[in-house]
């Protein structure tokens, strides 16, 4: 096979320009007139350059979509897809894209599509942008003829998960940061108040208060061994991070995660909503389930969440329901399970899908909302109860000096 850069016009008049692979020009151009255009120029090409080894098998400067490209990108391929060619699309995507890195993985997934290749072909050359369950439903989409369709629910998809990922991180932002200002707060009140006001009473000569010496013990661990604290602090993490790399400690974990009174709820509903609705619109799709299943497990990132929804793909390999296998795992909410279940019964398991995971996510809604609302006063008071404890312990010896002054 030969390489080839090529200059042609398409049936509207417009100049296109790519590459393609073939056995010799007469091919090249064979090519170029099934797909209905005039060839201007074609000249000998160099090969594709595949992507060179990665230096101590690190992605060095490897470009990838963001998940918020990716939803656009999705989002102007399904409206380009409905009036003009894919190709056409993908060109004009291109040329509308700011971002040099999305440009240049857009050029890929164009250039693919212009040698021939199916979309979700192409799309796998970029593979860290365009994940298995991405891609799997693009190629749904152009075996039963309906990509645009398709594109418009992937587009969906993906809103409604970012819409869930911004909801969480501005739920956990704000008390993230109070906590974290409270912390210095406190820090700096025990590193760099605490011990000039106990300079004043080292010559007093009279025992202080029990709770003044607790203060000030803290005081000066945190003045001389701050940087040890740190130290133990960076290696448990470090230790934890490194020891939930084993699986066996991570599903243990997860499964620990799951159990937590309101906490695991939380995760378990959550998880469960992101499974349907992805499951959901995959079989809306017309995807068969059990690769949907096998695929949206992959999507999963608790452990013990995963592993059931593994049980659930080799149940239904087995032939038994989606329903029975959900239920059988113990781990799914039960609302998930029933409406799977009628969902099945009627016919309209992708219907059902959806209105599970719309109910979960307004469950998970007023859950947060309801934790923020009671997470800050909560760290306003254990906040103020800290301060208030130094500052009591600072004012019980003067109050004491004054008592023994006053005799």
């Amino acid at each position: 096979m030969a390489d080839f850069d090529y200059i042609a016009i398409d049936t509207r008049g417009q100049e296109t320009r790519g590459h393609l692979a073939a056995a010799d020009a007469d091919a090249a151009r064979a090519l170029l007139d099934r797909r209905k255009l005039y060839v201007v120029r074609l000249d000998p090409g160099s090969p594709r350059p595949t992507a060179s080894r990665p230096l101590f098998g690190l992605q060095l400067g490897r470009p990838k979509m963001s998940g918020k490209q990716l939803t656009l990108f999705t989002r102007q391929l399904a409206t380009l897809s409905r009036v003009s060619p894919l190709e056409e699309s993908l060109r004009t995507i291109t040329r509308q894209t700011e971002q040099d890195r999305v440009r240049a993985i857009v050029e890929t997934v164009h250039a693919g599509v212009v040698e021939g290749r199916r979309l979700a072909d192409s799309m796998a050359r970029e593979a860290k942008s365009f994940p298995p369950l991405y891609r799997a439903m693009v190629s749904a989409g152009e075996s039963s003829g309906t990509l645009p369709t398709i594109l418009d629910r992937l587009a969906a998809l993906l809103e409604r998960q970012a819409e869930i990922r911004g909801k969480l991180i501005t739920a956990l932002a704000y008390p993230t940061i109070l906590a974290i200002v409270a912390l210095g707060v406190v820090t700096a009140l025990m590193m760099f108040v605490v011990p000039q006001v106990v300079e004043q009473f080292d010559t007093v000569g009279q025992e202080l208060p029990l709770l003044t010496r607790i203060v000030i013990t803290v005081s000066d661990l945190l003045v001389g061994w701050w940087w040890a604290m740190l130290l133990v602090a960076v290696l448990a993490g470090f230790g934890a991070w490194r020891a939930l790399k084993e699986p066996a400690i991570r599903l243990s974990f997860d499964s620990w995660l799951l159990r937590l009174p309101l906490l695991g709820r939380l995760l378990r509903d959550l998880h469960a909503a992101r499974m349907a609705r992805t499951l959901g619109t995959m079989v809306a799709s017309r995807l068969p389930l059990l690769e949907g299943l096998t695929l949206t497990a992959g999507t999963i990132h608790n452990r013990r969440l995963r592993v059931a929804s593994d049980e659930i793909v080799e149940s239904i390999r087995g032939g038994g329901s989606l329903s029975t296998a959900m239920r059988r795992a113990g781990v799914f909410p039960p609302l998930l399970t029933y409406l799977a279940a009628s969902g099945e019964a009627a016919g309209r398991l992708d219907e059902m899908l959806e209105r599970a995971a719309d109910y979960l996510e307004r469950e998970f809604d007023r859950f947060t909302a309801t934790a923020l609302s009671l997470l800050e006063p909560a760290i306003i008071v254990v906040m103020g109860g800290v301060v208030a404890t130094i500052v009591l312990s600072i004012l019980l010896p003067i109050l004491q000096l004054n008592t023994l002054a006053g005799q």
